[in-house]
């Protein structure tokens, strides 16, 4: 059996079929990698609109409190005037 020639059409055929599967090989794992990263974009996507979601129900649940404690310091206020117009 003789060694092909770099030259011959039969050794250039057999390498590019050899190049075709590596770069296939290679595809599919860029492609398993790129589907893979989407997948964690999303799942971080769901994450942040949950995150998101839970602060603006904290916020909406705390707005009282300012008003509140204001409301009780002028009520606060009012009664010490009251107590010291009575006496």
């Amino acid at each position: 059996m003789s060694i092909p020639t770099p030259s011959d059409p039969a050794a250039v055929a057999v390498e590019l079929e050899k190049l075709r599967g590596t770069m296939e090989t290679g595809f599919a794992k860029v492609d398993g990698s790129l589907a893979l990263l989407v997948q964690r974009g999303d799942q971080t996507d769901r994450r942040i609109d949950d995150h998101e979601q839970r602060l603006d129900t904290l916020e909406r649940a705390r707005w009282p409190l300012p008003s509140i404690a204001a409301l009780v310091g002028v009520i606060g206020l009012a009664l010490t005037l009251w107590q010291l117009s009575q006496t």
